[in-house]
């Protein structure tokens, strides 16, 4: 299996996140050629970059104020499916944004789901991810 922190996916393939193909979707924000307009797609783009291992991208789209220093991602994780449950602000007008979503992933204790509920701010260059609360 190639190392998927090296994977970069064609523009006309599916976008992991599940909303078009990738080139037009969560590729312009991981490639840093176009910033996510809203908090949703920041959220979308964050999904796709885990799916990827894009451990660069994650860091740099979460803010400064709660950033941890460094990131390791599971290699044994395959992300399998987002499912976008609710959407509150977050639109290019708002400086504010909630997205609650279910993350459905393969590990190797087998299938699992990981449901939260982000809260996103939008900084002078863009929207950035802040926190999340789990829910079950």
């Amino acid at each position: 299996m190639p190392n998927r922190a090296t994977l970069h996916l064609p523009s006309d393939a599916a976008c992991p996140c599940g909303n078009g193909a990738y080139g037009s979707c969560c590729g312009p924000a991981l490639d840093g050629s176009s910033a996510p307009a809203t908090a949703v797609a920041l959220m979308r783009s964050r999904y796709t970059a885990f799916a990827l291992s894009d451990i660069d991208y994650l860091l740099r789209s979460w803010d400064a104020a709660t950033r941890p220093r460094e990131l390791a991602l599971d290699p044994d994780t395959e992300w399998r499916r987002l499912v976008v449950i609710d959407v509150v602000g977050g639109t290019p007008e708002d400086e504010t944004g909630i997205v609650e979503f279910r993350a459905v992933f393969r590990d190797a204790d087998g299938r699992g789901e990981l449901h939260e509920r982000s809260r996103f701010v939008r900084r002078g260059d863009g929207w950035r991810y802040l926190d999340g609360e789990h829910r079950d």
